[in-house]
């Protein structure tokens, strides 16, 4: 709009205000100062005058349309390391769920302890919030078309991932539970509880590198070194639980496993980690092909 009057830029964000746009408005001067109060965002520069700084939610100290891309980009990145923590999340509690009700259905003493339940909910809320925010920003997020200020923060794709990764995570957990129930050993013996309790909570560890990779194609180890503080937290997930199994005795109901036990325990566990870089690897081959089409 060339030069236009306060109130035609007022009214220009008000009518678009209207139509369910988002608007963001930039600008310096006093004229700028009605449509810098009325859009969802006034973003005044750092040269403007006293009055569109007043009138706007933010300054820019640099004066640069850069900055509101970089704004934009951390913005969305941060909303993508919120959805994956709660993806995170929901998987380890639907599992541990249905896990606590099915035991309790069938007659079976409780699997997991309270102590270790503790443990398991340290994972899942502190350790898990601190690797997925860390998570730096992806240029690639600006690609992506605006989402609907009234769209949930849990897409229906999350929703099916939660469901088959939960579901599947019970399923590989209940059958172990049910081996050890009915093997030639009368009933579940302190250290096959002590298997299962590191088994739950090494699934967790490799699914947290399928959460980093939640809502793109790309492989869970790209960029992986770069990614500091989810490698620390994975270190201290992996030193904890050896920490808790080997000394944790009476308090945390475990005993120390050998060597052999820890490596195939680790290896075993790490196909949830495999089955979801194939899944990324056939979406990544479909998209592949839809773009040279």
């Amino acid at each position: 709009m060339s030069r236009a009057r306060p109130d035609n830029k007022q009214r220009l964000v008000q009518l678009l205000q209207r139509h369910g746009e988002i608007v963001a408005v930039t600008g310096d001067g006093t004229n700028d100062a009605p449509a810098l109060n009325y859009a969802h965002v006034g973003l005044s520069l750092g040269s403007g005058t006293s009055v569109a700084k007043e009138a706007s939610d933010m300054t820019l100290l640099d004066d640069s349309f850069a900055s509101i891309a970089r704004a934009v980009m951390w913005g969305r990145s941060l909303y993508k390391n919120i959805q994956r923590f709660l993806y995170f999340q929901l998987v380890v509690n639907l599992a541990a769920l249905l896990l606590v009700l099915c035991a309790s259905l069938v007659g079976m003493a409780m699997p997991l302890t309270v102590t270790q339940i503790l443990w398991v909910n340290l994972i899942m809320d502190t350790f898990a919030a601190m690797s997925l925010a860390s998570l730096p920003p992806s240029h690639e997020v600006m690609n992506e078309k605006p989402r609907r200020s009234t769209d949930f923060i849990i897409t229906r794709s999350m929703i099916r991932s939660i469901c088959v990764a939960g579901v599947a995570l019970f399923a590989l957990m209940s059958g172990l539970l049910l081996y050890y129930e009915y093997d030639s050993d009368p009933g579940i013996q302190l250290h096959e509880l002590t298997i299962f309790f590191t088994v739950f909570v090494m699934l967790q560890f490799w699914n947290l590198f399928n959460a980093k990779s939640l809502g793109s194609h790309h492989s869970a180890f790209r960029h992986f070194f770069l990614d500091r503080g989810l490698i620390l937290v994975l270190l201290i997930i992996l030193g904890g639980q050896w920490i808790i199994v080997t000394f944790g005795g009476k308090m945390f109901r475990t005993e120390p496993l050998s060597p052999v036990e820890w490596i195939s325990i680790i290896a075993s566990t790490s196909v949830v980690l495999w089955v979801g870089e194939l899944s990324r690897w056939i979406k990544r081959k479909q998209s592949s092909k839809q773009t040279i089409k």
